[in-house]
């Protein structure tokens, strides 16, 4: 019913390397943070530089290969927008030149936020209310970042993507799961700058250890969930593409769901965790490989923040 027609994405020139971290934190050395993290290097956007910004470069992109004025709705995924209001969907609308008769919104959701965007996606295709959307998920969490946080300065990078999502009547119906859990919501969070708290700069707080088992107990039981809903088993997905978190954390959930691994993505050593942009981001990566082929059937899985989860299954 929904086919990804394209792909692109934009990473900040600015490079922040395991090196540059080490000088500061000289306890933790370049080899160190790759064995941990899986990561040598990440791209860290401009004081000046915003998710909208990246969001217009990953589409400039885009439209060197794909007819802009067949875009008739914009979802745009972000946690980090340029402002409170107005939606930064909006302002994209304008600076692409896309015609004024479209739908454009923002949607909050970090890590699951690009499966959720395809779920919001099919749904707008399935009601006739659109038939080509420019799904964008564009984060820049480096600013919310504080200067002595080592860990998730190890950890994290920005940068933007664009998924052209079509209706495609042969492609097959494909459903997807998803999932809430509330209570774990202050293990990831930045507290400071909303209605609740709005007095100091936005610095972003993550108890690892609980995102790790919030994961392990949750993302084995979304993959059964969407494989019975689909009525497929493990051998009839061709490749599985998670979130990129942490290196270890996907070899740990690898292994726990018994993927092999040469139907396991991992590629984030020169790029980071750009959270909603990651899955997107590998998606490419995996087509510019040749590791996506015609016909196959791709399983993305995002999860984190919130706690928030999905999954579900895209035919190339």
């Amino acid at each position: 019913m929904i086919n990804v027609a394209a792909i692109e994405y934009y990473l900040p020139e600015n490079i922040l390397t395991n090196e540059d971290i080490s000088k500061e934190f000289p306890e933790w050395s370049a080899e160190k943070i790759k064995a941990k993290i899986g990561v040598e290097s990440r791209h860290i956007a401009k004081t000046s530089e915003t998710a909208l910004d990246l969001a217009y470069e990953a589409s400039l992109k885009l439209f060197e290969n794909y007819d802009k004025d067949k875009i008739d709705f914009i979802l745009f995924c972000t946690q980090s927008p340029d402002y409170f209001l107005p939606t930064t969907a909006c302002i994209l609308q304008d600076k692409l030149g896309l015609s004024k008769s479209i739908g454009a919104l923002d949607f909050n959701l970090g890590c699951s936020g690009f499966v959720y965007g395809l779920t919001l996606a099919k749904g707008l295709i399935a009601t006739g209310i659109a038939k080509n959307i420019l799904l964008v998920t564009a984060e820049t969490y480096t600013k919310f970042l504080d200067k002595n946080d080592k860990s998730n300065r190890t950890i994290f990078g920005d940068g933007a993507a664009v998924t052209v999502v079509e209706k495609d009547e042969s492609k097959q119906d494909f459903q997807f799961s998803v999932g809430t859990d509330g209570s774990g919501f202050s293990n990831l969070i930045v507290e400071n700058g909303g209605a609740r708290n709005n007095l100091d700069k936005p610095k972003l707080f993550m108890k690892g250890p609980k995102i790790f088992t919030f994961a392990l107990e949750n993302i084995p039981a979304v993959i059964k969930e969407t494989l019975d809903k689909n009525l497929l088993k493990m051998e009839d997905i061709d490749l599985f593409v998670f979130h990129q978190a942490s290196s270890y954390m996907l070899n740990y959930l690898r292994d726990l769901c018994k993927i092999p691994e040469e139907k396991f993505f991992l590629d984030m050593k020169d790029i980071g965790n750009t959270v909603s942009a990651s899955i997107p981001i590998a998606l490419k990566l995996a087509i510019q490989k040749n590791i996506i082929k015609e016909s196959f059937k791709v399983m993305v899985v995002g999860f984190g923040v919130g706690y928030s989860w999905a999954a579900g299954v895209l035919e190339f």
